[in-house]
């Protein structure tokens, strides 16, 4: 990171760490800790009965010529604002600055989707619904999971260390870090939810689905599918 070079090559000027200059002293005597804060926020759902399941099968990407009777439907999202209490050394022409950063992560909006065909609090419904209801647990199963990982990861990189660039640049400099970095890496640690939901929905849950409730499910979907 750009910033840490300048940290090096500022404190290495003068010698050691344990050789500090009046400078550094007062920015890690006097200025906060660096921060990283990160908040998981579940927003809630809705159950929404009004799409057929041939719309969900519409609805789902990949999975062409199945019927899908429930889908679980959500969009992860992350925020990442910063604030830079900052100090100044005329001398040097460097600032110091103990960045406070604040991730928050969710999945927003979430909507469990039943087929209109299904009868609220009828067997097939039910078994459904229960089944979207283990897609959901997954997700908001794995919101404190990132939460550990990324607050972590953020804590070894900026290892409770003021930080130091030349006067004017330590906000813009951060700010494009956490955009071309951190960003997209705690979207991707989001993105790893992705197969263990692939692993709920395998062949053998779609058979068992299609069977329970004495064929109720059946019973539905062939006539459904005579009529499209």
């Amino acid at each position: 990171m750009k910033i840490l070079a300048f940290a090096l090559a500022l404190s290495c000027s003068h010698g050691s760490w344990a050789a500090r200059t009046a400078f550094q002293a007062q920015c890690e005597d006097s200025m906060a800790k660096p921060v990283s804060v990160l908040h998981s926020t579940p927003n809630g759902y809705s159950i929404n009965n009004t799409v057929s399941f041939h719309g969900l099968s519409a609805m789902k990407p990949g999975a062409p010529g199945t019927f899908v009777l429930g889908l679980t439907k959500t969009e992860s999202r992350s925020t990442i604002s910063l604030k830079t209490p900052t100090l100044i050394d005329p001398v040097s022409g460097y600032e110091c600055v103990a960045p406070q950063i604040t991730v928050s992560l969710l999945y927003s909006p979430v909507v469990v989707y039943v087929g209109r065909e299904f009868r609220p609090g009828s067997c097939a419904y039910q078994e459904i619904l229960a089944h979207e209801m283990r897609h959901l647990k997954t997700y908001l199963d794995h919101l404190p999971k990132v939460e550990v990982t990324v607050r972590a990861a953020l804590a070894r990189r900026f290892n409770d260390k003021p930080l130091y660039a030349p006067r004017g640049q330590a906000m813009a400099l951060l700010q494009q870090k956490l955009n071309t970095g951190w960003a997209p890496y705690i979207q991707k640690e989001m993105a790893k939810v992705d197969p263990l939901q692939a692993a709920i929905d395998t062949p053998q849950e779609y058979a068992r689905l299609s069977k329970v409730c004495a064929g109720e499910v059946q019973s539905i979907v062939r006539p459904a599918n005579r009529d499209r």
